[in-house]
């Protein structure tokens, strides 16, 4: 896991500004949705059934977007292509969600999603990552989620904590994952599984108070998202009926 004191990393984006002058945008697709309150962001892919994204998607696109979608959900041998292609000819604002369904659509084994994901940009990366949830029952693409803990990009980190990593993460790793959000900034309500996991997990509440102290020792303060995680932590775990 990394080390905690690692710096945290803004998320990548597709087209990532210059530091001192934003460079010129490259000419959107034909019929690419705009950021507006017309064409709302869609739901979060790691946690919406397929077909309710693409339901969303579908209502929202412009028709030239729509089109290419849904030509390209039905020629799952050209994913990759399709995959890469995925911002230029949604936006970015739904690049995430059509990435996930041309993965959903092509259901490629954990070989190639593993050759994707490491070929891939950050963004691309982080659609993969939103993806295995509706790929995979098995702990296979775990090496995909530790190798997104292991970055300071706070968009992989939160993309990693999805509901494959709440059901697969063994238990160090999942804390140490808990306190990377909480050193990087990422919020705690990434991490899906949260509430069910950190109950009464009294390992996760000695690490948490020796993170509070330091903070204190040195003068900082102590996180809300940390004092929340802390009163589950130190919360009777549930019993069953």
């Amino acid at each position: 896991m990394p080390h905690p004191h690692d710096t945290p990393h803004h998320p990548a984006s597709e087209h990532p500004p210059h530091p001192t002058a934003a460079p010129p945008s490259p000419a959107p697709h034909p019929g690419v949705a705009s950021a507006t309150p017309a064409h709302p962001d869609p739901p979060s892919p790691a946690h919406t059934p397929p077909a309710t994204l693409l339901d969303h998607l579908r209502t929202h696109l412009p028709p030239t977007p729509r089109a290419w979608l849904d030509q390209a959900l039905t020629q799952p041998p050209s994913w990759e292509r399709h995959f890469t292609e995925a911002a230029r000819r949604c936006g970015p604002r739904y690049a995430d969600a059509a990435r996930v369904l041309l993965l959903h659509a092509a259901h490629p084994d954990t070989p190639a999603l593993t050759r994707v994901y490491f070929q891939g940009t950050a963004a691309e990366r982080r659609a993969v990552l939103h993806a295995l949830p509706h790929l995979t029952e098995t702990p296979d693409a775990l090496p995909l989620v530790e190798d997104a803990l292991r970055t300071n990009d706070t968009s992989l980190v939160a993309a990693a904590l999805g509901p494959y990593a709440a059901r697969h993460l063994d238990a160090h790793a999942w804390r140490h994952s808990v306190l990377k959000c909480l050193f990087t900034g990422v919020p705690v309500t990434e991490v899906a599984g949260l509430e069910e996991r950190a109950r009464g997990d009294r390992e996760l509440a000695r690490m948490l108070h020796d993170q509070a102290a330091e903070r204190t020792a040195a003068g900082r303060p102590v996180q809300q998202d940390l004092r929340r995680v802390l009163t589950l932590a130190e919360a009777p775990r549930r019993t069953e009926p």
